[in-house]
């Protein structure tokens, strides 16, 4: 039975929509290993009928995925029946097939932006892509999606490939005219799950957020404008960078403050499957299918949508464990971004994607190691498990682990290094600096948080003020 409040309120305001498993690619960090339809996907109808009970709920805006959303045949009634209904439609795609003809058709069904995934240089691409010429027409799309008067902009996932191209990532994509950009690591789903080496490891985070940060500056001043994804950053030096939004004022618009998966976002999967967030593993966050309950019962009623309701109270950090459990920031982050720390361990509450966290270690003369211990099953939406362990800074590194990143395999371009010789020099200095401040905020006692247990609280009062001090005067180091 539906929980919806007497008074009810906005929930949900954005909704992320796989309208097919089908994909013309077959990407080797596929968190949903599209590829096939789901035998069971919704028919033209059922589909219509979403659409109208997202309006009824109060969705504003349907960001239209796949696979390859444009693949399922009625993908453009379903679009244009968003934009009759006066909500906002978008779009994520691969580019693989779209021209200047289907680019018309989207402008016709009133879709106003759609995004582009470029993950790297021509070979890189296309081989995470799993496809020779998806570099290529990638921009092809990027091209005939402008001409046709659309905003373009584009989505690149972070790994051990990526990482080092993203300086002329950034160069095709300004040249190109594109205007808004989101980054986003890679972490263990899906077919990413099954090549564990792709993805950083977190120590390398210390080198990558430098590198963000700067190309985050750049594209303001050269008018691109970058968007770091939810499982980036986290009370490092650059957080307050990287959360802003040129315009706001306010410290809870400029720190991450708890996973908003079933209060602004929804997930929905090709067969009406509905979740809080659509990169959550489907097996443990599924909320309910819509061929069995209307989306106002599930959204309202559902116990998983409901999950993230406890922000603001004493149960908001009853879920950390591990590191996360003995935070400092613990009541405001809550365990960072909910897809991540699942996806590694099974579980939410603990992220070791956190730049905070990486800073800390190294601090102590510590590092954190990834490593997979069980295996993902194949199925979509998957995940492994991980392990993580302690290290000393100088313990060797495996032999086998071939795809290290760190400073010295970033690709600037020539005429950067030509107009600021420093810069790379200068970034590793940032690194220095801020391992050097978080340094003096470690216990004299040299105390950690443990990764097994819950450690004791540091006390810190979270307040702004507090969270003010702690960012601004890292990022002034």
């Amino acid at each position: 039975m539906s929980q919806e409040p007497a008074e009810p309120y906005l929930r949900s305001t954005y909704a992320v929509w796989e309208l097919t498993l089908r994909c013309n690619l077959r990407c080797i960090h596929c968190g949903s290993r599209a590829g096939d339809s789901r035998p069971d996907e919704l028919t033209t109808g059922e589909a219509l009928d979403l659409v109208s009970q997202l309006d009824e709920i109060g969705v504003r805006e349907v960001s239209l995925i796949g696979g390859e959303a444009f693949l399922r045949r009625d993908w453009l009634d379903i679009a244009a029946e968003i934009t009759r209904r006066g909500m906002r439609c978008t779009m994520t795609t691969g580019g693989y097939g779209l021209g200047p003809k289907l680019a018309a058709k989207i402008a016709a069904a009133g879709i106003r932006l759609v995004s582009v995934s470029v993950d790297g240089l021509k070979a890189t691409h296309d081989r995470l892509r799993g496809r020779e010429g998806s570099w290529r027409q990638a921009f092809v799309a990027v091209r005939s999606l402008l001409d046709a008067g659309i905003k373009t902009g584009a989505n690149t996932q972070i790994n051990r490939l990526s990482a080092p191209e993203l300086p002329r990532i950034y160069e095709h994509l300004r040249d190109a005219g594109v205007r808004s950009w989101q980054t986003q690591l890679t972490v263990p789903m899906g077919n990413a799950a099954d090549r564990p080496e792709l993805l950083l490891q977190p120590p390398e985070l210390l080198d990558v957020y430098p590198m963000l940060s700067h190309l985050l500056e750049r594209g303001l001043g050269e008018g691109v404008r970058m968007y770091p994804g939810n499982n980036i950053g986290y009370f490092g030096p650059y957080e307050r960078r990287f959360r802003s939004r040129p315009g706001t004022e306010g410290w809870d618009e400029v720190f991450w403050s708890g996973c908003q998966g079933g209060v602004l976002t929804l997930g929905i999967e090709s067969d009406g499957t509905i979740k809080p967030d659509p990169s959550l593993p489907t097996d443990d966050y599924a909320g309910g299918k819509i061929r069995e309950q209307s989306l106002r019962d599930i959204v309202y009623g559902s116990e998983v949508l409901r999950m993230n309701e406890s922000a603001g109270t004493e149960h908001a950090t009853d879920e950390l464990w591990g590191f996360c459990a003995g935070c400092e920031f613990a009541e405001v982050c809550r365990g960072g971004d909910t897809w991540t720390s699942h996806v590694f361990f099974d579980r939410r509450g603990n992220n070791p994607y956190c730049h905070y966290r990486s800073l800390y270690h190294a601090a102590a003369g510590l590092r954190e190691r990834l490593r997979l211990v069980t295996r993902a099953e194949g199925s979509p939406f998957d995940n492994g498990v991980f392990e993580i362990e302690r290290q000393p800074s100088d313990h060797p590194l495996p032999a086998d682990d071939e795809l290290r990143f760190d400073a010295s395999a970033i690709r600037w371009p020539a005429a950067w290094l030509a107009a600021d010789p420093d810069l790379p020099a200068r970034l590793a200095a940032e690194t220095e600096r801020s391992v050097e401040v978080w340094g003096r905020r470690l216990p004299a006692d040299g105390w950690t948080p443990a990764l097994s247990e819950a450690p004791p609280r540091r006390t810190l009062p979270i307040s702004g003020q507090t969270r003010n001090a702690v960012v601004a005067g890292c990022a002034g180091a």
